[in-house]
């Protein structure tokens, strides 16, 4: 079998909003939005044996994404969120716990597929149960890592960040986590830009990027910075728009693309979700770079 690009791990889920069911998960976000953007991809994860882990496998088959390494869990159900929203589309969210997801085990296919990938990618969420030993397991395999910090409260303490940010290749943060963070850290500074350096410093992590919502988003690459303003959008909801903006960052990034053009894609590309409901809409590439060049009608 021909390697995977790259591998996402953790939850996938039912997204409960009070309009119906919608699939997510932030670690499924990310996978689907990157095999929307032509990249081979394997998920790591674990559902119920029950209907809705049956709706997940027959929706992912659906979209030709590959279930090789869907674990079922004879014991556990398929996760559910329950998702409201405020009057500007955030989204605010209610986890279920002990769903199959947070019982996913590193099987050796597994490992071996994680160790081939060009990059592993994984959220802070799937180390609240047991789950973390397998992601222990699959950061030693792994060469190229990306953490996309994601807090869920209370599913998280800052102990549990640092020690996952120093395996870490590559940070994702939005600006309110990066603030949280910097501070519980004991970062001296004030300012967005010095919070990275900071973190970077004490990491040792090389390339982080914080999203800024509306505004755009920073990277820090290398020790140099790139920096987008942001697109205007109306908002439908925020949710999956960060997970697709991770999605066509780390695309650009592993294949070597002109990083500004690769954070401008990325911006977005989390404008137009964000401007669409739910957190898989099928956004083509053309729809991208229309939007990007000022299309109006979009």
């Amino acid at each position: 079998m021909e390697s995977a690009t790259i591998c996402c791990f953790g939850e996938v889920l039912w997204d409960q909003f009070p309009s119906g069911k919608k699939l997510g998960g932030a670690p499924f976000n990310v996978a689907s939005s990157l095999h929307g953007l032509g990249a081979s991809v394997q998920f790591i994860s674990s559902i119920g044996i029950d209907s809705l882990g049956d709706e997940i496998l027959s929706l992912m088959k659906a979209q030709q994404l590959s279930t090789q390494f869907i674990q079922r869990h004879p014991n556990y159900p398929t996760g559910q969120v329950h998702v409201q929203l405020d009057d500007q589309g955030v989204a605010q969210y209610k986890i279920a716990q002990n769903a199959a997801w947070d019982f996913i085990k590193a099987t050796p296919e597994a490992t071996a597929q994680v160790a081939k990938a060009q990059a592993f990618i994984f959220g802070s969420l799937s180390a609240r149960g047991t789950s973390k030993k397998a992601l222990d397991a699959f950061l030693k395999a792994a060469k190229f890592s990306v953490f996309d910090v994601n807090l869920r409260s209370p599913f998280y303490s800052i102990s549990l960040l640092i020690e996952l940010m120093q395996q870490a290749s590559v940070l994702k943060f939005n600006d309110a986590e990066l603030y949280l963070i910097a501070e519980q850290m004991g970062s001296p500074y004030h300012s967005l830009d010095q919070h990275i350096g900071y973190i970077a410093q004490q990491t040792g992590v090389s390339i982080i990027c914080v999203t800024k919502g509306p505004f755009g988003a920073v990277l820090y690459h290398n020790g140099k910075w790139f920096y987008n303003s942001g697109y205007k959008i109306k908002v439908e909801d925020t949710v999956g728009s960060g997970d697709s903006f991770l999605a066509t960052l780390i695309q650009g990034l592993i294949h070597a693309q002109d990083i500004q053009n690769t954070l401008n894609k990325a911006c977005a590309m989390g404008a137009l979700v964000a401007g669409s409901s739910g957190a898989n809409p099928e956004i083509t590439e053309d729809a991208l770079l229309s939007f990007m060049n000022g299309d109006k009608t979009l």
